[in-house]
C-alpha cells in the first residue's frame, strides 16, 4: 500500500482540505424565524459611510461590507467614502479560486454543504455578527479566518461559519472576512521591480486591512476594538500563525486561537520569486512588459501560476526542502513578513498575545476517502504502517497502545501524525517565552452521520466552535451530544476573547501548556485533561515528520 498522504490526495481530501466546505447563506436566516430589515432598522456608520443590515431571532446581521480595495498584485487601499446608506445583506463575492473537487463526492459534499458564492476580483469583504448595535457596549471581537489553504474558501464557505449562534449564547461580536487567494492573492513579483514588492504577501495584507478596519469600525457593531481575537482553522490557522510574525498586524488583536494549522514556517524568498518568474515566463512575459500581467485573464494567470509551482517544487525537493504548503503562502520578504513565523522560536511582536492551539484526533481520516480500509484487520492495519515506519513497525504499535489504550485496527491508519506534532512544537515555542500562555486541546468526538465514516476528521471541531451544531447537522448530525459539546467548546472560545483563559464552568481545570506535563484537553463526549498521553509516541512519530505546514 501507499503512504497515507498518498492515498488522500488520490482520493480528492487535498480539495477538501483546500476548501474546507462552503455553506449556503440559508444557514439559520431559512427557517429561525422573523425579520426585520429596512433602513430605519440595523443601521450603522462606520468611516466611509452607513451600512444597513437585518435583525434575526436576536442578532443583528450585516454582510458583504467592503473594508478595502485593491488594483491586482498591489496592496489594498481604503474603499472610498459612500453617500447614503449601503444595504449589506447578502454575502459579496469570493475571491477567484479553482473549482471545487469535492462536488464529485456526494457524501463529501452533503456533509460539508458548501457555498461556493460568487466569485469576483473585487472580494475585500467582510461579514459581522452582534447581538446589539450603537448600544455602547463593549463585548469581545472574534475575527475568523477561513481555511482552505491559501488557495480557496471564503468567510461563508460552510455553515458552521454562520456567526449568530456564538454571537447570541456568548455575547460577543462575530467577524468573518474574505481575501485575495492564490496567485492573486500571493504571487511574488518582486524580482521585477519596487511596484511590485509587497505582491508575494497581497492578501495577507489584505487581512491586515480588515484588521484595521475592525479596529476602527467595530465599537459602532457593539465590539471592542481593544479585545480582539483572531481565529482560524486549517489555512486559516495558517494565517493566524503568520499573523503573529506580522509588524503591521501588531495591537490589532490582543489573542489568537490556531484550530489544525500550526504554521511554523512559510516560504522562503528564494523560491517564491522564482515561481514568479517562471508564472510571467510562462505566460509568454517579461520585465518589459510585466505590467501586462494585470490584465490576463485569471485561468490563464492560474495555470501559469500552477506550473510554475510544480516547476520550482521539483528543485526545491532536489534541495531538501520539502513543506505541506508549497506556492501559495506569505513570503518570508524581510519586510511584510521579516522572518519565518515560529522558527526558530516564537515571534516576540506578539509575545504578549495568548494562545490556544489544537487538531482533531484523525484529521485527514484515511477511511473516510478509501471505503476498503474502515474494516480493515489488524494484520492488515500492521502491514500498511510498515510502509511508514519498516522495522521499528513494532515500536510505533507499543507507544499508539500506550497513548490510546483500547484502539481499533483502523485507527492506527487514521490517528493524526500531521498536525498534532506541529501543535505541541508551536504551543511548546510559546510555553517557553513566558510572556503570555498558551492552552492546547485535540478534539476527539466522532461524528455519526452517515455510519460514522467521518469520524473526527478535518474541519470537524468548526461547528462546535461556532455552537452550531444543528446548523451544521449534515456533518454532527446534530444529535443531542453534539449540542451539548457545542455548547462547552463555543463557551470556551468565548472565554479565551474575552479573558485569555479558556476555562469554563463544567469543565475540568484546563491549565497553560509547558513542556514537562503537556496538558492537553480532550473534547468528547466526556471532556477530560491527559497529560503528555502521547507524549512518548509523538516524539518517536518526529522521526518520521510528515508536517501539516
Amino acid at each position: 500500500m501507499k503512504p497515507i498522504l498518498n492515498f488522500l490526495i488520490i482520493a480528492g481530501v487535498s480539495a477538501s482540505f483546500l476548501s474546507c466546505g462552503n455553506s449556503q447563506s440559508q444557514t439559520c436566516v431559512s427557517d429561525a424565524g422573523e425579520i426585520a430589515a429596512s433602513y430605519s432598522t440595523a443601521v450603522v456608520s462606520t468611516d466611509k459611510g452607513k451600512v444597513a443590515g437585518y435583525i434575526l431571532d436576536g442578532v443583528t446581521v450585516y454582510k458583504g461590507i467592503p473594508y478595502a480595495r485593491a488594483e491586482r498584485f498591489m496592496p489594498a487601499e481604503p474603499v472610498e467614502k459612500w453617500d447614503g446608506i449601503r444595504s449589506c445583506r447578502q454575502y459579496g463575492p469570493v475571491s477567484p479560486q479553482p473549482d471545487r473537487e469535492g462536488w464529485l463526492n456526494d457524501q463529501i459534499a452533503f456533509a460539508f454543504n458548501w457555498n461556493d458564492g460568487f466569485s469576483n476580483e473585487d472580494c475585500l469583504r467582510l461579514n459581522v455578527w452582534t447581538p446589539k448595535v450603537n448600544d455602547g457596549k463593549k463585548r469581545p471581537v472574534m475575527v475568523w479566518l477561513h481555511g482552505g489553504g491559501y488557495t480557496a474558501g471564503s468567510g461563508q464557505e460552510l455553515p458552521s461559519y454562520e456567526g449568530s449562534n456564538l454571537a447570541k449564547s456568548e455575547d460577543v461580536v462575530v467577524v468573518t472576512i474574505n481575501h485575495r487567494l492564490n496567485v492573486l492573492g500571493f504571487l511574488d513579483l518582486s524580482a521585477f521591480g519596487e511596484k511590485y514588492s509587497k505582491s508575494g504577501n497581497a492578501g495577507l495584507l489584505d487581512i491586515v486591512c480588515a484588521l484595521e478596519w475592525v479596529n476602527k469600525n467595530i465599537s459602532s457593531f457593539g465590539g471592542d476594538p481593544s479585545n480582539v481575537t483572531i481565529f482560524g482553522q486549517s489555512g486559516g490557522g495558517g494565517k493566524v500563525s503568520t499573523l503573529l510574525a506580522t509588524p503591521s498586524a501588531k495591537g490589532l488583536f490582543h489573542k489568537a486561537i490556531v484550530q489544525s494549522g500550526s504554521m511554523l514556517r512559510t516560504m522562503e524568498a528564494k523560491y517564491s520569486r522564482k515561481i514568479g518568474v517562471a508564472t510571467v515566463k510562462n505566460l509568454g512575459l517579461g520585465a518589459s512588459n510585466i505590467d501586462k500581467i494585470a490584465s490576463v485573464p485569471y485561468k490563464e494567470l492560474l495555470a501559469a501560476g500552477n506550473k510554475a509551482i510544480e516547476e520550482v517544487r521539483a528543485e526545491a525537493e532536489k534541495e531538501g526542502i520539502s513543506i505541506f504548503i508549497f506556492g501559495w503562502a506569505p513570503t518570508v520578504d524581510g519586510a511584510v513578513l521579516p522572518s519565518q513565523p515560529f522558527d526558530p522560536g516564537a515571534p516576540d511582536i506578539s509575545a504578549d498575545v495568548p494562545l490556544l492551539v489544537g487538531s482533531t484526533l484523525h484529521e485527514f481520516t484515511a477511511s473516510t476517502y478509501v471505503p476498503a480500509l474502515r474494516n480493515i484487520s489488524r494484520e492488515d492495519a500492521i502491514n500498511y504502517v510498515k510502509n511508514t515506519y519498516g522495522e521499528k513497525t513494532d515500536r510505533f504499535i507499543e507507544l499508539f497502545a500506550k497513548a490510546y489504550p483500547g484502539y481499533k485496527p483502523i485507527d492506527l491508519i487514521d490517528t493524526d501524525f500531521t498536525f498534532r506534532p506541529g501543535v505541541l512544537e508551536q504551543a511548546a515555542l510559546k510555553s517557553r517565552q513566558g510572556t503570555a500562555p498558551a492552552y492546547v486541546y485535540m478534539f476527539c468526538w466522532e461524528s455519526q452521520i452517515m455510519d460514522g465514516i467521518l469520524r473526527s476528521t478535518h474541519c470537524m471541531e468548526i461547528p462546535f466552535v461556532f455552537n452550531n451544531a444543528t446548523v451544521h447537522a449534515s456533518m454532527t448530525g446534530g444529535t443531542k451530544e453534539a449540542v451539548e459539546l457545542a455548547s462547552k467548546m463555543s463557551r470556551c472560545w468565548a472565554n479565551f476573547a474575552r479573558t485569555g483563559n479558556p476555562n469554563a464552568e463544567g469543565l475540568p481545570e484546563w491549565e497553560p501548556f509547558n513542556s514537562e506535563t503537556m496538558p492537553t484537553m480532550i473534547f468528547d463526549n466526556e471532556c477530560k485533561v491527559l497529560c503528555g498521553h502521547d507524549k512518548e509516541l509523538i516524539d518517536f512519530i518526529r522521526l518520521f515528520p510528515t508536517r501539516g505546514f
